[in-house]
């Protein structure tokens, strides 16, 4: 009877009119999210709250900043032929050596991921570089795809930057520090799981085409690989790590100021490119990230104004602990098919605010490992669609049935690593 409760009229208002606009009039992801928040507003009897929408229009501005800044510096590193002369030497070096160059070649892909906290951004640019490689070293076309579209939600999870877990924190008011080493406890086994199940096969038989992976690798290292071409990443991570390390010392900059500097300092390594242009470019790929991040705010201010957060807390609470598991497992990636940011707030925050008597660094990481595998959900399923196109597959369910395995791993890995999540911490320097 709860759901007959005035909340839990809101929260069907408010989560139907976030899919009727998302899926039936097709509108773009932060347009269907903010219209949610506005017919939220007026069912709760809140009418047109501006200060409200205001208010959470720019909650997540920090991460905006972010990311924005993040999508400019991998942009400026692609332009330099970074990435490409990086790849070529993890292949050269490990050619001979397939269970590494397997493990290798998933963490490129992961890069950018890692970086912007976008898997298309992944799929899109180390994605798109790898594909072609591993095909001719004899990885089947859709098993590429699909190593592809996991690493890039691997990396889109992974450390520094993981825009499902600050939402999740966001909505809890629990700042983003310390997630570093919970992040990679959450994915670099599955990483290297999916590396071991997609990859490493067929490059165990080597029945790829040494000639024509011989002309790719010399076409991407037109730029050779240097330590001058490597000054942009290693000035981030000292710039990244100096705050650290020595918070009493070290100007605390900012990570959206650190990305820029390291950006600037592209200028000076590899190819010669327009900056301008380029900064122009990143943020036009960013800006529909940053449009649902702005929606999501909206929707979760909305939310907690007229009690329908809460009624979604006390709703998990009342579930038995079996059912609460197993709903988090299910409807966190299902919601993500919407997007996974959008699951990362509705369904994220409650089943957090549910566990809080276990480690919520932990418990956050592990939810936002659930919310990346929305990207894997059909209809919308970003990863897996862009990933099929990048090797030209047109059928892009035969690369979600080999995400198939590696998918539900994740998901019963994170669960074992919230039901876990005290024990592991202890053992986490």
């Amino acid at each position: 009877m709860e759901w007959f409760w005035p909340e839990g009229f809101y929260t069907i208002v408010m989560v139907g009119s976030f899919v009727l606009g998302a899926f039936a009039l097709k509108l773009p992801i932060a347009i269907a999210l903010s219209g949610a928040a506005v017919v939220g507003a007026l069912a709760g009897g809140e009418w047109f709250p501006l200060r409200h929408f205001v208010e959470g229009m720019f909650g997540y501005l920090d991460t905006i900043l972010i990311i924005a800044s993040a999508m400019i510096f991998m942009k400026s590193v692609q332009k330099t032929g970074l990435l490409e002369s990086l790849a070529a030497w993890v292949i050269r070096r490990f050619r001979r050596r397939p269970l590494l160059l397997s493990i290798g070649l998933i963490f490129i892909i992961m890069a950018p991921g890692m970086i912007t906290g976008s898997s298309t951004a992944a799929v899109l640019t180390t994605g798109a570089l790898v594909a072609p490689v591993l095909i001719k070293l004899g990885v089947p076309a859709v098993k590429t795809a699909a190593a592809i579209a996991m690493g890039a939600i691997y990396g889109m999870i992974a450390p520094p930057i993981n825009i499902p877990a600050m939402i999740i924190g966001g909505g809890i008011d629990m700042p983003y520090v310390g997630f570093a080493l919970p992040l990679l406890v959450c994915t670099v086994p599955l990483a290297i799981f999916s590396a071991l199940l997609l990859v490493y096969p067929s490059l165990k038989s080597g029945a790829g085409d040494e000639e024509e992976l011989e002309n790719e690798l010399r076409r991407m290292e037109e730029t050779p690989l240097s330590t001058r071409l490597l000054l942009p990443v290693v000035l981030l991570a000292v710039l990244m790590t100096g705050e650290q390390l020595l918070p009493s010392v070290w100007p605390a900059l900012g990570m959206p100021v650190n990305f820029l500097l390291a950006s600037f300092s592209a200028l000076a390594t590899g190819r010669k490119f327009n900056f301008l242009d380029a900064s122009t470019e990143a943020l036009n790929e960013a800006i529909p990230v940053l449009g649902i991040l702005m929606g999501v705010g909206m929707f979760i201010q909305i939310m907690t104004l007229i009690g329908v957060q809460g009624f979604l807390v006390v709703s998990v609470l009342a579930l038995p602990a079996w059912l609460m598991y197993l709903g988090m497992a299910t409807s966190i990636p299902l919601f993500g098919a919407v997007s996974a940011f959008g699951a990362a707030s509705v369904l994220g925050v409650p089943f957090l605010l549910a566990l809080l008597g276990r480690n919520e660094i932990m418990v956050g990481s592990a939810l936002s490992l659930l919310a990346g595998l929305g990207d894997l959900m059909p209809p919308t399923a970003l990863a897996g669609i862009f990933a099929a196109q990048v090797v030209g597959e047109e059928n892009y369910f035969k690369v979600l049935r080999h995400c198939l395995i590696p998918a539900l791993v994740t998901a019963l890995w994170a669960v074992f690593v919230i039901l876990n999540a005290n024990t592991i911490m202890g053992y986490l320097p």
